[in-house]
């Protein structure tokens, strides 16, 4: 990658980082579309805790951490985090998997 590249996607994640950090505390606290849509026909009540309740960010928050705005902001840095670091694995994998077919089509 270019150092211009790099440059750009730093930044990118600077930016998004940000964002989480300081903008989701700020967001709706209404239930998004599909819940509203469970609620109203009655189906959010039968619905059980899904497999990643218990984890250290659910529920848009960082358990053990009192202040809800920060909370908030906190999970979204982790969700950021969390997702470049899995884009940027995938892309290596990929980098990586090119590379190799790329030699081994190279005559001796």
């Amino acid at each position: 990658m270019g150092a211009n590249a790099r440059r750009f996607v730093i930044a990118g994640l600077f930016v998004a980082a940000g964002l989480a950090l300081l903008a989701s505390p700020f967001a709706s606290r209404d239930p998004d579309g599909l819940e509203r849509v469970a609620r109203d026909e009655g189906i959010l009540d039968e619905a059980g805790a899904h497999g990643l309740a218990g984890s250290p960010v659910a529920g848009y928050a960082v358990r053990g951490v009192e202040e809800e705005r920060l909370s908030t902001g906190l999970s979204g840095l982790v969700g950021v985090l969390l997702t470049f670091g899995v884009g940027t694995a995938a892309f290596a994998l990929l980098r990586t998997a090119r590379r190799r077919r790329s030699r081994e089509r190279r005559p001796a």
